[in-house]
């Protein structure tokens, strides 16, 4: 979360943006704490992953962006191994 040039607090509002937007958009029913928690680790998954492909993403937009991308991706990875 250092690269992204947001503090921890910050991190967990955008985070919970990130995951309550990739929520509405895969129309799943999580709590506050689930949107948190997909919202930061889906901004560190993408990161990861578009890091590989040479995009690099910062600051406050750029970790929304993140975060929503990999949250959405960290969703339909659960629908995946549920069914």
């Amino acid at each position: 979360m250092e690269d992204a040039g947001i503090g921890w607090i910050a991190a967990i509002i955008v985070g919970g943006i990130a995951g309550w937007l990739a929520e509405m958009f895969m129309k799943s029913n999580m709590g506050v704490l689930m949107n948190i928690v997909l919202g930061i680790v889906g901004a560190a998954v993408a990161n990861l992953l578009l890091g590989l492909i040479g995009v690099s993403l910062g600051g406050w937009l750029g970790y929304l962006v993140a975060g929503f991308i990999g949250a959405c991706i960290l969703i339909a990875l659960a629908r995946a191994i549920r069914r």
